[in-house]
């Protein structure tokens, strides 16, 4: 008689699950999942104080304030290679969901990428890549194909001074990964014939500090009086070299380009200083690693070569080979077009 009325009790307990459409697996699942609402972003920028990772920051928040994810951002004070260790390590104790960063090094950091990743973190590299240590990230966001960084910013100083002079180059620092990569395709573009009458004579190192940029830029314009044009492919470095020119009168004769904001450069621009100088748009790459970051952390995107996915009011993205995406084509800024941009 007991065991017919637990029966009973059973059948009922069924039935009352099977009304509220619930079972024990599904209240797992439904404990276990997240909406884009539950999710925290991260990213953390090489150093703090750099308009350009400002414009990257201004993308992931216009992201957050349509999708509704938290989104906050961090950063070191300096470049060195390994000042972003501890806020990396921070925000694998806090249990983020994704951090996206700018990496410092191109290996340096590797180890704590792989602790959070252990832990389920997303890891996302943005606007450069640590080549050869793919497995340490999930994805990498390249502003434009690296590829070809190097080699336009050849082509763009050779125009500038009728392809023939003494160059240098003012990058950042001895460690980043992306400046290091496009000054080795500077050097590779200028074994092309085409550039037979342009000649590297150095490479200075800035560290992404506007001081120290402007010092180091001083000391070129010092050490080789017949210089023709300097590039500067980072936008702290390219202000300073600009402002260390304009004080010294050197303009037009001596060229100044690289990758800048049209803010940071458009005085420079007006008033002669600099000619012309390129960037892609660091506010959609952030809106682009925002939106693809969402998607990886939710599962509707899968970390992996061929994978797709659009972002709104950019279009459909491919995951390419190793896992690195495209943001989109650089914009060359002169008189002519600066005063159209406003990042």
């Amino acid at each position: 008689m007991l065991n017919k009325k637990f029966k009973v009790l059973l059948a009922a307990v069924v039935v009352f699950l099977c009304l509220f459409g619930i079972s024990a697996q599904g209240q797992e699942e439904a404990v276990g999942e997240k909406s884009v609402e539950d999710l925290e972003i991260v990213f953390i920028p090489k150093n703090s104080g750099n308009p350009y990772f400002d414009s990257i920051v201004g993308g992931f928040e216009k992201a957050s304030e349509e999708m509704g994810f938290t989104f906050n951002t961090i950063a070191p004070a300096t470049a060195e290679a390994t000042s972003q260790i501890p806020f990396i390590k921070t925000q694998i104790q806090r249990g983020v969901d994704v951090i996206a960063i700018a990496p410092n090094s191109p290996d340096a950091l590797n180890q704590v990428f792989k602790q959070a990743m252990d832990e389920g973190i997303v890891v996302m590299i943005v606007n450069s890549d640590i080549p050869g240590s793919e497995e340490y990230r999930d994805v990498a966001i390249l502003p434009m194909d690296f590829e070809i960084t190097g080699s336009s910013q050849i082509e763009l100083m050779g125009s500038l001074i009728d392809y023939s002079g003494d160059i240098a180059v003012l990058s950042a620092t001895t460690d980043a990964p992306d400046q290091n990569y496009w000054i080795e395709g500077m050097k590779e573009a200028l074994k092309d014939p085409k550039y037979a009458n342009m000649k590297l004579v150095d490479v200075v190192y800035g560290d992404d500090d506007p001081q120290k940029s402007l010092t180091e830029a001083e000391a070129l314009l010092t050490k080789y009086p017949n210089l023709r044009g300097i590039i500067s492919p980072t936008t702290v470095g390219v202000a300073a070299t600009a402002q260390a020119v304009e004080n010294a009168g050197r303009a037009p004769e001596l060229q100044v380009t690289g990758l800048g904001t049209p803010n940071q450069m458009r005085r420079f621009i007006k008033n002669g200083t600099v000619t012309a100088f390129a960037l892609w748009s660091p506010f959609d790459e952030g809106y682009l690693a925002a939106n693809l970051a969402v998607d990886l952390a939710l599962g509707n995107v899968a970390a992996e070569e061929g994978a797709t996915f659009t972002v709104p009011g950019l279009g459909e993205r491919v995951i390419g080979p190793n896992r690195v995406i495209i943001t989109g084509p650089p914009t060359v800024f002169d008189k002519d077009n600066i005063d159209n941009f406003d990042f």
